[in-house]
Parts: structure tokens; sequence; C-alpha cells
């Protein structure tokens, strides 16, 4: 491991080296004058994790097109919704079934390691063409619903009734 002592750097090289995390909310928490709240101190704990989703006005607009009393999924605007969140910096499927279930959980679930691995009896394995995804969610929330009347479980709650059986169960660790 190269340490800066070893290197000698010039005071001319280290400060013209460019800073280029995140460089738009960066920007944003440099300027922050207000006190600080719950919300500011998580997109910089976002920020840190480099987890930090900057969505556009189209994608929530789509997002809120969604009816939280719905009790069926419009499959055209959650494919829509789902291929844009997919293709935003830092979000996979299970963070866009999150946010969708988060909308209208009467619907939507989230896609879970734990939650897979007790209803399918493998690790989920998250298919890397956007539209594949969307085809694995669908089928995820098919198969959940076939489980949720089965057990009579109500759809609304199984992601986290389903994530902690599978912890009572599978007593594996997750490999993230």
């Amino acid at each position: 491991m190269k340490k800066i002592h070893d290197l000698n750097p010039s005071t001319d090289e280290l400060l013209n080296l460019e800073y280029n995390f995140q460089p738009e909310l960066t920007k944003k928490l440099d300027n922050v004058k207000s006190e600080f709240n719950l919300e500011l101190i998580n997109e910089i704990v976002l920020w840190k994790i480099n987890r930090y989703a900057k969505l556009d006005n189209e994608i929530l607009n789509l997002i809120n097109k969604i009816d939280r009393n719905a009790e069926f999924i419009d499959p055209s605007l959650t494919e829509e919704i789902l291929m844009l969140l997919l293709k935003t910096r830092g979000i996979r499927l299970p963070m866009a079934s999150t946010i969708l279930r988060f909308k209208n959980p009467n619907i939507y679930q989230i896609i879970d390691q734990r939650v897979y691995r007790v209803i399918f009896g493998t690790a989920l394995k998250l298919k890397t063409n956007l539209n594949d995804n969307i085809v694995q969610y669908f089928d995820y929330l098919n198969h959940l619903r076939e489980v949720c009347d089965l057990f009579q479980i109500p759809f609304s709650e199984s992601d986290r009734i389903l994530y902690e059986y599978d912890k009572k169960v599978n007593l594996e660790k997750i490999k993230y």
C-alpha cells in the first residue's frame, strides 16, 4: 500500500486533484445553511454510503399515478415505472420494489433475499437485463400471492411476515 509520505507529492499536485464523488449532492450538502433535521441527516448518510438516488420529476409523477387504494396492478404503468427506476443509478430491483411497496402495499411487496428464499428455496439472483428484472418481479408477486392464499396471510404484510419466518427457519446468514 502506497503512503503519502513515501510518494512525497507536491502541494500543487494535491491541490489540483478534482473531487468528483456525487458532485450534485456534495455541492448541495456543502452549501447547507439551515439547521440539521432528519431529512438532511438521511441525505448525508445516503451520500456517505453512495446510495443516494436522484429521481427526476417524470419518475416521481409516474409513481404518484399509482392509486394508494388500488387492489390490482396496472401492468403497463408498473413496467414503465420499474424501467425508469432500474435505469436510475443506485436503484436495483429490491429498492425499486421497496419504493412501490410503500406507495401501495396491497399490490406491491418488496422482493427480498429472505422472502425469495423461503418461497423458492433458492437464493435470489437478480437478472441482468432490465426487462428480465421486471418479468422476475411480476413472477415473484404472483408466487407471493399464491403463498398468501395458501397460508391465509395478508398480502399487504406478506414481505414482513415471510422475512421474519425465513429468519426463524433458515438459520444460514444471507450473503449480500
